[in-house]
């Protein structure tokens, strides 16, 4: 991911963010997200492993993404390479 925002005189200030270091530290929400995506499966009526490969499809779209935010003096690109 790849972050970018203007300073006062105008300059772009960019900042990285290393995914592997931040899946690490996200990675424990898997141990309530696992169970509550096979229940909301269930509630649902939605086969868990259809669930898994649309995710799976999801994330191989994500490559390419760009998202862009203004608010006031305050402007982020987000971009996912």
């Amino acid at each position: 991911m790849k972050g970018g925002s203007r300073r006062a005189d105008g300059r772009r200030r960019r900042l990285y963010v290393p995914v592997l270091p931040v899946a690490l530290v996200l990675s424990p929400l898997l141990l309530l997200a696992v169970p509550a995506g096979l229940v909301a499966c269930r509630r649902f009526r939605v086969s868990p492993a259809g669930a898994l490969r649309g995710s799976r499809r999801l994330l191989w779209a994500l490559p390419g993404t760009r998202f862009e935010i203004e608010e006031g003096r305050t402007a982020l690109q987000v971009r996912i390479r």
